[in-house]
């Protein structure tokens, strides 16, 4: 045992490990172990100072009474820990060994049971507020706040148009399926939408769950100070997958291959890796949380991509990395595996690493930071911005300054409208005239009959709602050529735009 413990002195402090000199100070050490058995368990050991000398401790069965008297009276519910006295360098060390506990939260007695709930992450203990300590007791009682209730909406709240679009070829969303996949749920007598069901599908989605969507930004260099380009991703969650990588290819680079007889395409970023980190989040992030949406980050030598809450109690960062999965959302979960966005369940992390390693990439990091999971993946090779390129707010386009240099001429972006012109950089006037012409063909497409954003958006070819489309749309409805199919409803998920009486008159090709 002297052995291992003189092998733990040896590793840096961190989720299920920490040292502390002496009990001089025992509320940092009450809130370590409170963390510790909130979280994932861990070791405390007494007698190391912080740049690990072995100090031991003085009285050492004086002091193992003296603690588990302060454990007793200062915590609850009561918990008992397994407290050692080891003996290393001929000094005694006091170790104490705290597991995940089946009565968690824990708390500090002084602070009370809303305030005095702490968690582990990284080697710092954090205080929980009450979203945590909710999905504390709902990990005990194995329950998922995917598939809780929300007895205020009804089915009517499911875009059940889009639903049965994703699952075209796969299943026929009647209302047996809708219960087997708990999009649906029992609540007294009738059934009402879950939790799961509305962050899927829901009509209002973000009107329920403010931060369910994607914040996705491209940065110039290697520090998030300077920003390039952005959008945010509002879709259904399936869809939102590919919105993302199409965000990631539009600011890659890709090469062809002309060494085989069939063109293949060779991406400057990690196209399948990327895609599983993305999905891992969608699907392991903690809904319950508020405060800041899942974000994509990508840097000239990494794309960082964090999602909400911590792990799910008793996993580890180690344990991940080793193929252990635990799933937060199970109805997400299923979901997204009908839909083959999920190819085996607990295998997605271990495959990313084995990959990366496959590729020659730096190993990948996972993260804990201020209460929520970062997913790093670095880069083979450093792409800096060409900042030849820049975003013009106005048309909604790349625009090329030919007279700088550095553009890559056997690489090209990633996009479809939003590419750079061939002519070099836009005055005004063929902004203005880019303008009309995309006005053009929305009231072209829609003399066809009503189209959603997305629908027009596809006409366009466009990846995200530009600044371009967004000001298109409003001049058009100001000047009552197209009007909203639900005019009291202007943010509804089935909201789509028609033209006018005025419009159908409007001469557009």
């Amino acid at each position: 045992m002297s052995l291992f413990i003189e092998e733990l002195i040896q590793r840096p402090e961190g989720k299920t490990l920490e040292f502390k000199r002496d009990l001089s100070s025992p509320k940092p050490l009450l809130k370590t172990l409170v963390a510790f058995t909130n979280t994932a368990g861990g070791r405390l050991i007494i007698g190391v100072t912080d740049d690990k000398q072995v100090l031991g401790v003085e009285y050492p069965l004086d002091e193992e009474e003296k603690l588990s008297n302060l454990i007793a009276d200062s915590i609850s519910p009561r918990l008992v820990p397994n407290i050692e006295l080891i003996t290393v360098h001929d000094k005694t060390l006091l170790v104490v060994e705290v597991f995940l506990s089946n009565s968690r939260p824990h708390w500090l007695n002084r602070e009370g049971a809303e305030q005095g709930v702490y968690v582990r992450l990284g080697s710092s203990n954090r205080q929980a507020d009450q979203a945590l300590i909710a999905e504390l007791h709902r990990s005990v009682e194995g329950v998922a706040f995917d598939e809780m209730p929300m007895p205020e909406l009804s089915i009517d709240d499911l875009n059940l148009d889009a639903a049965q679009k994703e699952f075209d070829g796969v299943r026929n969303l009647n209302e047996p399926t809708l219960q087997t996949l708990k999009l649906l749920v029992p609540h007294q007598g009738r059934l009402v939408p879950s939790k799961g069901g509305i962050l899927l599908f829901g009509k209002q989605r973000t009107l329920h769950f403010s931060d369910a969507w994607i914040q996705c930004g491209r940065f110039f260099g290697t520090t998030k100070l300077d920003i390039f380009d952005q959008i945010e991703i509002e879709h259904p969650l399936p869809q939102a997958v590919d919105e993302a990588m199409l965000f990631l290819k539009k600011h890659a680079f890709r090469t062809a291959d002309l060494s085989e007889v069939r063109r293949k395409d060779i991406w400057s970023i990690p196209l399948g890796i990327l895609r599983e980190v993305i999905v891992n989040a969608l699907v392991h992030s903690d809904y319950s949380q508020r405060g800041a949406p899942i974000r994509i980050v990508f840097l000239d030598d990494r794309i960082e991509v964090e999602s909400m809450g911590i792990l799910l109690p008793g996993l580890t960062i180690d344990e991940i990395k080793r193929g252990t999965s635990r799933i937060r959302n199970h109805v997400i979960v299923r979901v997204f595996r009908e839909l083959n966005l999920i190819e085996q369940w607990g295998t997605g992390v271990r495959r990313i690493f084995e990959e990366a390693q496959a590729e020659g990439l730096p190993e990948p990091k996972i993260e804990e930071v201020g209460m929520r999971v970062r997913f790093t993946v670095f880069l083979k090779n450093p792409q800096p911005v060409n900042e030849d390129r820049k975003w013009d707010k106005e048309s909604g386009q790349w625009i090329v300054d030919r007279g700088k240099s550095g553009a890559q001429s056997n690489a090209r972006p990633e996009s479809r409208l939003d590419s750079p012109t061939h002519s070099g950089a836009q005055t005004r006037a063929q902004s203005r005239a880019q303008s009309r012409a995309q006005s053009e063909i929305v009231l072209s497409a829609l003399s066809e009959g009503a189209l959603s954003a997305s629908e027009l958006m596809e006409v366009l070819g466009l990846e995200s709602k530009t600044g371009a489309f967004k000001r298109t749309t409003k001049e058009l409805l100001e000047k009552e050529l197209i009007e909203y199919t639900l005019p009291e409803k202007p943010n509804s998920r089935l909201q789509k735009y028609r033209l006018t009486e005025k419009g159908k008159e409007c001469p557009h090709g």
